[in-house]
């Protein structure tokens, strides 16, 4: 038990760290940044009464729902009803634990990961795909448990949509595991150092994968589960207060995920087309792993804003034309990048 408790304090702060920054950064900062951008797209001011410009109107808003009553259906199943929302939040930061931040660094002898988790999870990928893969159920649990046709027809829509764009998005993601040899995303990252960022070698993957997460994380122009011109609210119409809340707190963490993922994955992580160390910063000490956070953080946020950019900007698809891009244009272009870089890494790679 002595030798555990390090252990367990360890992941205790790592936690706590991870969970405060999703939940400022992902949510606060996510929403203020959503209404700014979108303010500006157009042309107006956005919020600037709370706080200096604007800044506390999204722990304003968290305090309302807290003080909405909690209203449940009368005929709808209370426990699935309760149950939605804490299945989508609990997918939505579990994902953290597997996402390294910056290469390792050592305290006195000790090997630290800059992460919420201690080891080198060598199936980062795997765990990310499968966790996703679970997250629909909270939305249709919502659906579903509300008793409501609105709802269970934006629950049912959520299925279908991420079940279909599942299947793109793990296929492009081969292209990537095949170039790099490896399910760990910190082996991906390491392989794309100098300038080898799979983006160069794999651009058809990447388009593919920017798309399905915009229709895994229901944005728009995807966010057929939730339209309220068809669907009242969709799968959330009968939530109120903070569970409401908390299934938007959910899509921005998950939308956060993705634009990391996308930089992980495709953008060369931390690096930078030049060494950090060039700036006087020694292998292994903390003081680069925070330089290589703070460059992963920054190019995440480059995402996070295309992905407000392309919701004020583009309108939604008919469903229809949801399903027929799915099923009938990613896939049959994922499967295609996938033989092409499984037949050029078996002749090419030595």
């Amino acid at each position: 038990m002595s030798q555990l408790l390090p252990i367990i304090i360890e992941f205790s702060i790592k936690a706590l760290i991870i969970l405060t920054m999703v939940m400022l950064i992902a949510a606060a900062f996510g929403v203020y940044l959503e209404r700014k951008v979108s303010a500006w797209i157009q042309n107006r001011i956005g919020p600037n009464r709370v706080g200096p410009f604007g800044l506390l109107q999204p722990f304003a808003d968290v305090i309302k729902l807290f003080l909405k009553e909690d209203i449940i259906p009368f005929a709808a199943d209370k426990f699935f009803h309760r149950i939605a929302p804490i299945i989508s939040l609990g997918v939505a930061f579990s994902v953290y634990a597997v996402i390294p931040f910056a290469e390792p660094f050592y305290f006195g002898n000790q090997k630290i990961y800059f992460s919420i988790t201690s080891p080198d999870v060598n199936i980062g990928i795997l765990f990310i795909l499968a966790m996703t893969s679970i997250g629909v159920y909270g939305i249709t649990f919502a659906g579903w448990s509300s008793n409501n046709k609105y709802s269970l027809l934006g629950g049912l829509r959520s299925s279908a949509q991420m079940i279909s764009y599942e299947l793109s998005m793990g296929v492009s993601v081969v292209g990537v595991i095949i170039i790099a040899g490896s399910l760990s995303l910190q082996e991906i990252v390491e392989k794309q150092a100098n300038w080898n960022w799979n983006i160069l070698y794999q651009p058809l993957g990447f388009i593919i994968f920017l798309v399905s997460a915009f229709a895994e994380t229901n944005r728009s122009p995807f966010d057929l589960p939730e339209t309220e011109t068809e669907l009242v609210g969709g799968y959330n119409t009968e939530y109120s207060g903070m569970k409401f809340g908390m299934f938007f707190l959910a899509e921005y963490a998950n939308m956060f995920t993705s634009s990391m993922l996308i930089v992980l994955l495709y953008f060369g992580g931390w690096n930078l087309p030049f060494s950090l160390e060039f700036l006087g910063l020694k292998s292994g000490t903390f003081w680069l792993s925070f330089a290589q956070f703070c460059v992963l953080l920054a190019k995440t946020m480059i995402f996070v804003f295309i992905f407000i950019w392309v919701r004020w900007s583009i309108p939604r698809f008919r469903y229809d034309q949801l399903m027929y891009l799915g099923w009938k244009v990613l896939l049959p272009l994922g499967l295609l990048n996938l033989i092409i870089t499984s037949f050029v890494v078996y002749f090419l790679k030595p």
